[in-house]
């Protein structure tokens, strides 16, 4: 037995046995095997507040969330997964391919709003949390346990990417960290089991999932070997990698307009020259990613290895907006690193180097400490402020402007009035209608312009089309077509 493994075995005995059933309902409640769920419930709360009450004050980030909207629409009416908001027509499978956001489809079919979209990102997210924690528990006891599944639902890429309002990474989020904690508990075969659906969520994480079986291929070399175990993980990096070239070589090409994949420019500058991400902002996200999550320990851990295909692609694209710490770029590299931070830790406890111990020994406590304090400056602080449970009367005037627009129109729009509309109208991305008059245009009005200048642009537009103003409220616009 190597050293991890029997890290790993007696930190198993410090768990408590399961709570009898003759002891009260209270104390059965506080069993430690209940922790990781109660963290994840607790997430769970604290993000869908966060996503539900932005959504209530037309917070709204991006028109993300109404491209979602749109192919999950079609797939709870069992059509193509069409969003109009990409270009009128356009099948969302030749944009990215994420075919599992199809799972949301009967939940939206009973209830079609936006708000299912970001509950359910609310319980992909905290569900994640679960496997963090428990593996945790399990390694370092539970209190120590505790420490890191807190901070790993409190982290900044978690926070960032549920402030964003919808995306498909939140699928994601659970796979690997079922995936990785069975790779840790060497439970090789639910590791790829839960690895290899990856491959559903982006094209990219194919690449992720063949990752971890390289990981797995590392972890057998010294410990023996299982012939089983290393034909598995060999079929995962073979299946990730084939399930990667098959998207972005057949299926994406196969179901976009143009017969390629959109973003392969944003690696190549589309021919002319394109800016390369600077050394200082690469170090700083690295350290992002790194010092506050993990205090570097997870640098000692092979399971770190697993966040090389994501960081890869975000570092060689040439759009600065991948670089950052901001959106939701960071989320699915949030398990991987605290897993990768649970190993490190349980390793260290037998290192020989006393001052590695003892920073081992205190590195829960300070995660668990730095999550606190830079969630002043994150978004979940916003649920400690009053007004994010007030709907301003601007956007109650709003709303009802926009309520003023029938069903089943057509709508031009841009970010805000979209997650208002998707729901009950077809719409369209503003100057993208690709020759199609819509019935009415919806917008927001932040730069002076006055109700003469919105018909002129509309005009412009739309050549031939006559649209008049049909109301205006608190900065947003509609404007209707008049023949």
């Amino acid at each position: 037995m190597d050293s991890a493994t029997a890290d790993v075995s007696a930190a198993g005995h410090s768990r408590a046995e399961a709570t009898p059933p003759g002891r009260p309902l209270s104390a059965r409640l506080r069993a430690p095997g209940l922790d990781p769920y109660w963290v994840g419930a607790v997430l769970f709360v604290l993000y869908a507040a966060l996503s539900v009450s932005r959504y209530l004050r037309m917070l709204t980030m991006s028109w993300d969330l109404g491209i979602f909207e749109q192919a999950i629409q079609a797939y709870a009416h069992l059509r193509a997964p069409i969003a109009d908001l990409k270009g009128p027509g356009t099948n969302i499978l030749g944009d990215h391919f994420s075919p599992v956001t199809a799972l949301i489809a009967p939940l939206y079919r009973v209830f079609p709003t936006p708000v299912t979209l970001l509950v359910v990102q609310a319980a992909l997210f905290a569900l994640s949390a679960v496997p963090v924690t428990r593996l945790a528990a399990h390694l370092l006891g539970r209190g120590r346990g505790l420490a890191i599944g807190i901070a790993y639902g409190l982290s900044w890429g978690v926070q960032r990417a549920v402030e964003f309002d919808f995306h498909e990474i939140a699928f994601a989020m659970p796979l690997l960290a079922f995936s990785l904690e069975a790779l840790v508990r060497r439970r090789w075969t639910a590791a790829v089991l839960w690895a290899a659906p990856l491959a559903l969520v982006k094209e990219d994480l194919g690449v992720t999932a063949a990752a971890i079986g390289v990981v797995i291929l590392l972890r057998l070399r010294g410990t023996g070997r299982d012939p089983r175990a290393m034909a598995l993980a060999s079929g995962l990096v073979a299946f990730g990698l084939a399930a990667t070239a098959l998207a972005l070589g057949v299926i994406i090409p196969g179901f976009n307009n143009s017969g390629s994949y959109d973003y392969w420019n944003k690696l190549s500058g589309d021919g002319g020259p394109a800016p390369t991400i600077p050394l200082d902002t690469a170090l700083r996200t690295l350290l992002w990613i790194l010092l506050p999550t993990t205090g570097l320990l997870a640098l000692r851990s092979p399971v770190l290895l697993v966040a090389l295909p994501t960081l890869g692609w975000r570092l060689a694209s040439h759009d600065d907006h991948y670089w950052g710490t901001d959106w939701h770029y960071s989320a699915v590299l949030m398990p991987i690193v605290f897993i990768a931070l649970a190993d490190a830790l349980a390793t260290a406890r037998g290192a020989g180097r006393r001052w590695l111990r003892r920073y081992a020994h205190q590195l829960p406590a300070a995660v668990l400490a730095a999550a606190l304090a830079l969630s002043a400056s994150l978004p979940l602080y916003s649920l400690t402020v009053p007004d994010t449970y007030r709907i301003p009367e601007g956007v109650k005037a709003a709303e009802r402007l926009f309520d003023r627009i029938p069903d089943n129109a057509t709508v031009e729009a841009d970010i805000t009035p979209i997650s208002r509309l998707v729901h009950r109208c077809r719409v369209f991305w503003i100057g993208d209608t690709r020759g199609i008059v819509p019935d009415y245009i919806a917008l927001r009005v932040t730069d002076g312009r006055t109700p003469q200048d919105l018909i002129a642009d509309a005009r412009t537009r739309h050549p031939g089309a006559t649209y008049t103003v049909l109301g205006t409220e608190s900065g947003y616009a509609v404007l209707r077509h008049a023949g």
